[in-house]
């Protein structure tokens, strides 16, 4: 079923428009050895999730968020809200930004490169949030010298950043003409499989009971998958198919009530792979994969 155009397309808009007046989140340096690189830090993310509002369902009006004092009950407006550190039961020392920043003015101005490593080193659980760093006035001719020096070794500066009120493990890895910053999990953050008592296969695969044959015919069909990566062939399909309900719903004038999915379109889900038909299900997936010309002559 088609997107509808005017409510998606009005999504995107306000998402771009958004991306177009972002400012930097951060102003410092990169700093390794006796280099001082002054940048500036901006999310590479965008979040552009479906925006529900919460309902009163009797009447349908707006449920708010409200930020309500504990003590009195009554709403407390932004201006009269602090940051507050509870040392003791009830008690508090009232930390302002600049605090905060004073703390340790060059852990919040600095990011700090401990060390180089080999990319393939950081497992994929560590990373976190991606940003981008562009060199702030002065920084332009160090900020390419870091960013060819990664490009020509292969290597991952390690580093370390305050953002906001927390200091980060980062990565800085170069990404065509930008360095790309992504803060990793600690060690501390991570659970492993062994914390969970997951019940994973024998690490042997002939133990777990997968063949041989069956393996070189898993390996066929990636071969026949593979293709370079190209991140706009792919889109959320799911965000679609609820924008297009939300869509149906206003053009049949049903903004209010609860209504059924309509018939027809439900989608059968699919069973997992019986070990006995692995063999002919990777043979199937292969034929599929393969050109009609190709297949008729095999």
């Amino acid at each position: 079923m088609p997107v509808p155009g005017d409510l998606l397309a009005r999504k995107r808009s306000t998402a771009k428009s958004k991306s177009r007046t972002q400012r930097a989140l951060w102003n410092g340096a990169i700093s390794f050895g006796l280099v001082n690189i002054p940048v500036e830090l901006f999310s590479a993310e965008t979040h552009d999730e479906l925006d529900f509002t919460m309902l009163d369902k009797r009447d349908f009006s707006p449920v708010g968020y409200k930020r309500v004092s504990k003590e009195s009950g009554k709403e407390v407006k932004w201006d009269n809200i602090v940051k507050g550190y509870e040392y003791e039961k009830g008690r508090f020392v009232v930390l302002s930004d600049e605090d905060l920043r004073q703390a340790n003015v060059d852990a919040t101005r600095t990011i700090d490169i401990h060390s180089f490593v080999d990319v393939g080193q950081i497992p994929v659980t560590c990373y976190e949030k991606p940003y981008y760093l562009a060199p702030d006035r002065g920084g332009e001719k160090a900020y390419v010298l870091l960013r060819e020096t990664l490009n020509k070794t292969g290597k991952v500066a390690l580093a370390q950043v305050v953002i906001r009120v927390r200091q980060h493990l980062a990565a800085l890895l170069p990404l065509d003409s930008v360095i790309t910053l992504i803060t990793l999990r600690y060690p501390a953050e991570l659970r492993t499989p062994q914390d969970l008592n997951l019940d994973l296969p024998d690490d042997s695969p002939k133990r777990a009971g997968v063949s041989d044959n069956e393996v070189r015919m898993a390996l066929a069909l990636v071969k026949s998958m593979s293709q370079d990566w190209n991140p706009a062939s792919y889109h959320d399909g799911y965000r679609d198919d609820v924008l297009a309900m939300i869509d149906r719903k206003i053009k049949s004038g049903k903004t209010r009530a609860v209504t059924e999915p309509p018939r027809g379109h439900e989608k059968a889900g699919r069973k997992s792979a019986d070990v006995i038909d692995l063999m002919a299900l990777l043979k199937k997936s292969i034929d599929d994969k393969q050109p009609k010309k190709k297949r008729a002559a095999s």
